[in-house]
């Protein structure tokens, strides 16, 4: 199926007399005739229901639709973006492992890998996402677990090489995990350019109406886990807590994705509710042509800021005096890949604020990715501790704002920002 059916068929086939949309399963157990049976269940020797924490129905149709858009062999979603993030990696690393990471990646992640991560004794090394792939390869440790980095990086919207990381990944024997939430499969599927593991925060694009939190984990089944065996003994050597269940010999293929339901899921509990994912399968229906409003969107109000004298910098991909327009073309299919835009007003930092409280249509919020506009001053709230000196290291100007277009009207839209301008004018 192309990607428009994908969207709206894969994942959950009615039976015949059943109902037409996934149902939700909103129950926590499942009934069983026998304690034998059960028992069975619970050893991983027969894969069934039996409590919603780890398999539900529900849930367990969404990830498939989902991984059918990636091109995957599995999935599991799980309670958010930050979730996924953290079992991604957790699910192969263990105190004293290591990880390289690309330092343009959302500001919750870089901290849940620089912060908490290191207080469980996994290490990680943030490296430049333009470096070259000798410099990249110095970065790599013997105990290196796993690659990790964004398609399209939050804000800063930096577009990475990924043929270049998954070859740093795969020349170490590692896998490459890659966050794709901003361009969603429909602009780019990593999978095609060599990554191994997907992972997005569902709470943008994916259901993109700001309904409900979630993340999802999908697994290729390229990475030949038996391969580097003594690396991975979480997949490849017996798991007591199972009965000295082995993953990739039980599993195969779905060895990745089945650890993470059965131990990290068990332990951990980090799972969506029924009736959320059940809204996350409804609104991926609409995903291809909502996104595709969100760039036709963000392309022209890039466009129009660009040719704005009291603009000082427009920050798009898809613009193509930007830096990471070549790269976009490539692996975003020639587009911007997302609906955001950042960009520098002409002023002070007090007129950022100022343009951002005249606003009318377009909403302050800390949201992104979502079918309505909204606006983010990140010197005044995400890096609100940073003077100003501190800010334009990090990368974020005092005049910084950023837009996170909508499905709106484009000429609301315009008309919203122009008439903030003319506020701000006086």
């Amino acid at each position: 199926m192309n990607l428009e059916t994908t969207c709206i068929h894969a994942g959950y086939q009615p039976e015949d007399g059943g109902p037409r949309q996934v149902p939700i399963y909103q129950n926590t157990t499942w009934y069983f005739d026998s304690s034998e049976k059960m028992a069975r269940v619970f050893d991983l020797e027969e894969l069934n229901y039996f409590y919603t924490r780890l398999f539900n129905p529900t849930n367990d149709a969404v990830a498939s639709r989902i991984a059918a858009l990636e091109g995957g062999v599995a999935a599991v979603l799980t309670s958010s973006g930050q979730a996924a993030s953290f079992f991604s990696v957790f699910n192969i690393c263990r105190s004293g492992d290591h990880i390289v990471a690309s330092s343009a990646i959302y500001g919750g992640t870089y901290n849940l890998f620089a912060v908490t991560l290191a207080q469980m004794g996994i290490q990680t090394t943030f490296v430049a996402p333009d470096a070259s792939l000798d410099e990249l390869k110095k970065a790599i440790q013997p105990n290196t677990k796993c690659v990790f980095a964004e398609t399209l990086s939050n804000p800063s919207l930096i577009v990475l090489d990924i043929e270049k990381f998954a070859t740093l990944a795969h020349d170490s024997g590692v896998p490459l995990i890659i966050d794709n939430t901003f361009p969603t499969p429909v602009n780019c599927r990593p999978f095609e350019w060599g990554a191994d593991i997907v992972i997005h925060s569902t709470t943008k694009y994916l259901d993109g109406h700001g309904t409900c939190m979630g993340g999802v984990i999908v697994d290729s089944g390229n990475f030949d886990w038996d391969a580097y065996a003594d690396k991975f003994p979480g997949l490849t050597a017996p798991d007591e807590s199972y009965h000295g269940v082995v993953y990739t010999k039980q599993f195969g293929k779905g060895a990745y994705i089945t650890k993470i339901i059965a131990h990290l899921m068990r332990d951990l509990g980090a799972t969506p509710s029924p009736q959320n994912s059940f809204l996350l399968g409804v609104n991926i229906e609409s995903l291809p042509l909502r996104v595709k409003k969100h760039l036709e969107n963000a392309q022209t109000i890039a466009q129009w800021l660009d040719a704005r004298e009291d603009i000082g910098f427009v920050n798009y991909p898809g613009l193509p005096g930007n830096s990471q327009y070549a790269l976009a073309q490539k692996y975003l299919g020639g587009t911007g890949g997302c609906g955001v835009v950042s960009f520098e007003i002409t002023g002070t930092r007090e007129d950022a604020i100022a343009f951002m409280d005249s606003l009318e249509l377009i909403s302050i919020a800390t949201h992104v990715a979502d079918a309505r506009s909204c606006v983010l001053h990140p010197a005044s709230t995400t890096h609100r501790q940073l003077n100003d000196e501190q800010l334009v290291t990090a990368g974020v100007s005092p005049t910084m704002i950023r837009l996170s277009v909508g499905i709106e009207d484009v000429d609301d839209l315009i008309g919203d920002l122009e008439q903030a301008f003319n506020k701000l004018k006086g």
